[in-house]
């Protein structure tokens, strides 16, 4: 198989010398479109809530619209990677964009006319969240086919801290713009999302490698087994996700263990906001490093690394009240889970065929949001059991033991060599 445009596959590719990925206009094109996507994305995600308890003072109703956002996550993501690998990754983006602009532009009007209703923003929040996963997934699989191998992991390091960024200056962004006007965050993601358009259209390289029109249709449960199966074969990968689904459990139980922290001393609300304020730096920062560490430490390294320091964390956490003092060791966390975001995406994308690509992302999403939940569920029990420091301190026993059983896993020192090159056989 070819890349096309000098993207380029194998050790020869890999030999040629790349030039600048700040100089690479397609990247570029797709980094800043996709940026103003996600950005357009947070800004509404967090309108809705507002929105909803706006309209209609219920709680009932926003835990609906927030609970339609969320499902996708669920119900979406595996039959959207089978997807995503049958068809054209730039036209599925398109299709993904416009179809957002349709749908939360629907939003921006009838609240302008004064006409929103519930069913209505549930039905928009399930669409737009639904055709984020696609976007995702889709444009995770086109990055490698953008750039040379040599600079993947610095791009995926920028993926991620594009994400970072976004969540940051999303969140209170839809706060500041929905009270400048109800309808205005939709408007906000009606330009984003067509931004995001245009710059696909700008991109000149495919976006996928050159496949066979007759392979990959087959039934979609036994498109979605194939790359389950394919997953399952690769120790390192199946051993790693099962750590990453350890690791989200406790991280959900964290960040309500955080809220609880903050009640139970007596601070006032905002102290919260302070905490998750800096410990989002943090996060930002590890992303922009996360390129350099992935390519001087081996994937078993950090991933027994990264659990050792957050157990050290989240230990400190339980002894300590000062908002400023937590922010920073919520701020470790996040640098740490940053890291660890690239070097795994990096390892995923390169050892991944081409071809495979959207249903292994798929399976390893669905790892992290399905514990997501387990995780909200299992610390509130403990949270109304045993209060706040007694689960913050169990959390950093837990993250301890899972860093002990990183380290004498037989499957976790099966990791491929990174010779920064790509994986091309389904095999």
């Amino acid at each position: 198989m070819t890349l096309v445009d000098g993207a380029g596959s194998g050790p020869a590719a890999a030999r040629i010398p790349p030039a600048p990925l700040g100089r690479n206009r397609d990247f570029l094109l797709l980094w800043s479109g996709a940026s103003m996507s996600f950005l357009a994305n947070r800004v509404t995600t967090v309108a809705y809530p507002l929105i909803v308890l706006w309209h209609t003072g219920s709680p009932l109703a926003m835990s609906v619209v927030s609970t339609a956002a969320l499902l996708p996550l669920l119900l979406v993501q595996l039959p959207a990677g089978a997807l995503v690998d049958r068809w054209d990754r730039r036209r599925l983006m398109l299709v993904c964009e416009l179809g957002r602009v349709a749908a939360v532009g629907s939003v921006a009007l009838a609240l302008a006319a004064g006409r929103v209703t519930v069913a209505h923003l549930a039905a928009v929040a399930f669409t737009e969240a639904s055709l984020a996963v696609f976007y995702r997934l889709a444009e995770r699989g086109a990055v490698r086919n953008i750039v040379h191998p040599a600079h993947l992991s610095t791009a995926l390091s920028r993926n991620e801290a594009r994400g970072r960024a976004a969540g940051l200056l999303g969140q209170p962004g839809g706060v500041l713009l929905q009270s400048a006007g109800r309808w205005v965050p939709f408007g906000f993601g009606v330009l984003g999302y067509l931004v995001s358009a245009v710059s696909l259209l700008l991109i000149r390289k495919d976006f996928q490698q050159e496949r066979d029109p007759t392979a990959g249709r087959g039934r979609m449960a036994g498109e979605i087994a194939e790359g389950m199966r394919w997953l399952w074969r690769q120790r390192f990968l199946r051993a790693a996700f099962a750590y990453v689904a350890g690791t989200n459990v406790l991280f959900q139980m964290l960040a309500l263990a955080l809220i609880l922290r903050v009640k139970e001393a007596g601070l006032p609300s905002a102290t919260l906001a302070i905490v998750l304020g800096i410990g989002g730096v943090g996060g930002l920062c590890g992303a922009l490093v996360g390129g350099w560490v992935q390519r001087r430490a081996r994937q078993r390294t950090l991933l027994i690394a990264g659990a050792v320091a957050w157990a050290v964390l989240i230990g400190a956490m339980g002894f300590t009240r000062e908002p400023v003092l937590l922010g920073a060791l919520y701020a470790g966390t996040g640098f740490v889970g940053a890291v660890f975001n690239v070097a795994a995406a990096v390892y995923q994308v390169r050892t991944t065929p081409d071809a495979l690509q959207g249903r292994v992302a798929a399976a390893a999403g669905l790892v992290g949001s399905g514990t997501n939940a387990l995780g909200s569920f299992a610390g509130g029990l403990l949270l109304a059991a045993w209060g706040a420091l007694p689960t913050v301190r169990a959390i950093a026993i837990a993250m301890a033991v899972l860093a002990l059983l990183a380290a004498v896993a037989p499957d976790l020192k099966g990791e491929l060599p990174d010779d920064g090159t790509d994986t091309d056989a389904v095999g």
